[in-house]
């Protein structure tokens, strides 16, 4: 376990479990849901998606003429990429990088970074094709504690058919939550509060997921890319130029 302090905040990352955000203490308080009591890796931390984020469907997809298959992790559907479990390599001091492995059909591998100061964390997630061009999304999965509130504000919601894949239509303006959706033209940052302590959350990711459901927890997930984005029109990465994306936490105490 990695654990990288910056004054009241200590920040843990597990790179043997997904090179994930294992914990995030601010001023003792831990925002993030720890494994103790979880039975599933993506169930808890904060953990990077790649080659593909959320669900694919049915695991199949096709590219450059050609079709594929991905292990069903999540039936009826391959869920989260093939990073979130297994072991990364720690190449520097807040650097993770892990191979892409062999259930994704293209050789390629995935890079965490983090920044850490007293009151922010920056991670950064690539994605590289080591050979030949292929389809790619990538994206955050945090699991938070749940927030005494959630401040979220997006102009569209995509709907979801019965398998919770986009049907291509939007919701616009959104419904009302709680949701388990995904959103489109978000209005950033998004604000997480808990007693004193507020967290906002920025990215340059395009389709933000949220799940606020569960009683103790609440998922904000930045993507850069929707449900079934390999089915659909996903980021094609060459190899050299990576597919880039960023997040920001920052956080401050109200007086």
């Amino acid at each position: 376990m990695i654990e990288l302090p910056a004054g009241d905040a200590i920040l843990r990352v597990d790179e043997v479990n997904g090179g994930r955000i294992a914990g995030l203490k601010i001023g003792g308080f831990d925002v993030i849901v720890g494994r103790e009591g979880r039975d599933r890796l993506s169930s808890w931390g904060c953990f990077p998606m790649a080659p593909w984020a959320g669900r694919t469907r049915h695991g199949r997809f096709r590219f450059d003429g050609r079709d594929y298959t991905l292990p069903i992790n999540h039936a009826p559907h391959a869920m989260h990429g093939t990073v979130y479990d297994q072991p990364w390599t720690v190449t520097g001091p807040s650097e993770l990088t892990v191979d892409l492995g062999p259930k994704w059909p293209f050789a390629g591998h995935a890079v965490h970074r983090f920044t850490l100061t007293p009151s922010r964390l920056h991670c950064v997630i690539e994605v590289h094709a080591d050979d030949v061009p292929m389809p790619a999304a990538i994206g955050w999965h945090p699991w938070f504690v749940k927030p005494d509130s959630l401040t979220f504000t997006a102009r569209s919601m995509l709907r979801l058919d019965a398998e919770d894949i986009p049907d291509g239509t939007l919701a616009t303006p959104p419904p009302p939550g709680p949701w388990d959706d995904c959103f489109i033209d978000v209005v950033q940052p998004t604000v997480l509060r808990w007693g004193d302590l507020s967290i906002e959350i920025s990215s340059d990711c395009t389709d933000w997921i949220v799940y606020d459901k569960p009683d103790a927890t609440t998922c904000v997930e930045p993507q850069s890319g929707p449900p079934n984005v390999l089915g659909n029109s996903p980021f094609v990465v060459q190899p050299g130029t990576p597919l880039t994306r960023q997040m920001t936490w920052q956080w401050s105490h109200a007086p």
